[in-house]
C-alpha cells in the first residue's frame, strides 16, 4: 500500500502566488500525472496545508521599527534587533478564538479564559522560561516573548527569523490548493472510493511549522510533536512517496522529522519525487543539502517517471 504526503501544493507557493516558486507549476503538472499514473495502487492521499492568520509573527504586518514602518519581505530578524528595538513587536495581539489548542468548555467557565497565547508548560519544555513572561493583568510580555522565540531559533541552528510574504491566509485563493493537483486528487477520490486526509499547519500566531509534525517553537500542546499523525503516516504504509513545496523548508523538515523517528532498517520504504519539489529562491543550498543527507540515510530519491511500486 502506497501513502503519498503531498505537502502545501497550495497556491500561494505556485506562480502567480505571494511566495512563488518559479519552477512549482512544473512540479504539479508532474505531481498530477503521478497521482493519475499511480491512481490504483495509492491507498492514501496525506495533504498538508500551510494555514496563516494575517497577524502571524513571520508576516510584515506583525513588525514595525521606530518610525511606524514595516519590514520588508526576506527580512531577517535577530534576537538582538528585538533586544535593541530595531524591530518591534505590536503589542495588541490576541488569541483567536476558533482553530487553537483550547481549554474545554467547563475549564473556559471556571478560569474565564480561553488558551493563552502561550503555553508556559510547553515552552519550559525546550529551555528556561524568562521571568514575568506574562504581566500582572495576565497579558504575555511580547517583547520578552519574542527576544526568546529569535534566541531559540537561533540557538536551533536551522534559521533566524525571516519574514515572509503574507501567504497562505486561510480563506484566501492561496490558501488553496493548486488546480491542478486538486483536480487530480479528486479523480482519485472519484476512481479509488478514498478521501483526501488533510493536515493543517500553521495556524498558531507565534511560532512557525516549516515541519507538519512540529513547530520549530513549540509553543502549545497543538504545536508539540505530533506523535499521532507519524503514527498516523506510517500506519499501512508499505511504501511512503512524498513531495511539494517547498524543498528548502517545509519539505525538508517533515521529512527529518519523519526519518528521525522512522525505523533504520525501514528507509527504503521513503521515497521524495525529486522533480515535484523545488526550493524558494535563494535557499537551494538547503534543499540540495537535504537531499544529499536523505540519499546518505537509506531515504529513496527519484523521479516521477522512475519511480516504480515495490
Amino acid at each position: 500500500m502506497t501513502t503519498l504526503l503531498l505537502i502545501d501544493v497550495q497556491k500561494d507557493f505556485h506562480p502567480g502566488g505571494s511566495l512563488a516558486i518559479p519552477s512549482a507549476g512544473a512540479d504539479a503538472s508532474r505531481t498530477a500525472s503521478f497521482i493519475r499514473k499511480h491512481s490504483s495502487s495509492i491507498s492514501r492521499i496525506v495533504a498538508t496545508m500551510d494555514s496563516h492568520h494575517k497577524l502571524h509573527i513571520a508576516h510584515p504586518c506583525f513588525w514595525t521599527d521606530k518610525d511606524g514602518a514595516h519590514p520588508d519581505p526576506f527580512t531577517i530578524i535577530s534576537s538582538e534587533d528585538v533586544i535593541n528595538g530595531r524591530w518591534i513587536p505590536r503589542g495588541n495581539i490576541k488569541q483567536p478564538k476558533k482553530g487553537v489548542e483550547r481549554p474545554s468548555h467547563t475549564e473556559r467557565r471556571a478560569s474565564g479564559r480561553f488558551a493563552p497565547l502561550v503555553e508556559v508548560k510547553i515552552l519550559a519544555q525546550g529551555g528556561a522560561v524568562p521571568d514575568d513572561l506574562y504581566k500582572e493583568d495576565g497579558t504575555l510580555d511580547i517583547v520578552k516573548y519574542c527576544i526568546e522565540y529569535t534566541r531559540r531559533l537561533e540557538e536551533k541552528g536551522r534559521f533566524q527569523l525571516c519574514i515572509w510574504p503574507e501567504h497562505c491566509l486561510i480563506g484566501s485563493e492561496g490558501h488553496n490548493i493548486v488546480t491542478e493537483v486538486m483536480e487530480a486528487m479528486e479523480d482519485w477520490s472519484n476512481d479509488t472510493g478514498g478521501s483526501v486526509e488533510w493536515v493543517d499547519k500553521g495556524q498558531t500566531l507565534l511560532t512557525e511549522m516549516y515541519s507538519a509534525l512540529c513547530a520549530e517553537v513549540p509553543v502549545s500542546e497543538k504545536t508539540a510533536f505530533d506523535f499521532e499523525l507519524l503514527e498516523e503516516i506510517k500506519e499501512d504504509s508499505e511504501q511512503l512517496v512524498i513531495c511539494g513545496q517547498a524543498l528548502s523548508h517545509c519539505v525538508n523538515y517533515t521529512v527529518r522529522d519523519i526519518v528521525e523517528h522512522w525505523p533504520a532498517d525501514e528507509m527504503s520504504k521513503l521515497t521524495i519525487l525529486e522533480d515535484c519539489t523545488s526550493s524558494v529562491p535563494g535557499f537551494e543550498a538547503a534543499g540540495k543539502t537535504f537531499l544529499e543527507d536523505m540519499r546518505k540515510g537509506g531515504v529513496n530519491v527519484e523521479s516521477s517517471e522512475t519511480f516504480r511500486q515495490a
